[in-house]
């Protein structure tokens, strides 16, 4: 999929009893776990941002990248 995952994640079961009225999740543990891992998503992202292309960098994308641009440059057999 080519993206960057964090190693923390949580869930929420029965998160239809979890919200109140408004849609706002109501103050309990989950609701607690649920801000952390934002947090740490957002830190995660921070750090990785100027870094993404390395991450997401793969072999074959890379060699279909230079198959084109050998069929693009190389000369014609017409010539």
């Amino acid at each position: 999929m080519r993206l960057i995952t964090i190693p923390t994640q949580s869930s929420v079961s029965k998160a239809f009893q979890e919200f109140d009225a408004q849609g706002r999740m109501k103050p309990s543990p989950l609701y607690d776990r649920i801000v952390a891992v934002k947090k740490k998503l957002i830190r995660f992202t921070l750090l990785t941002h100027d870094c993404a292309d390395t991450f997401v960098d793969r072999c074959c994308d890379r060699k279909k990248s230079a198959a084109a641009l050998m069929t693009r440059t190389a000369p014609s057999a017409a010539t």
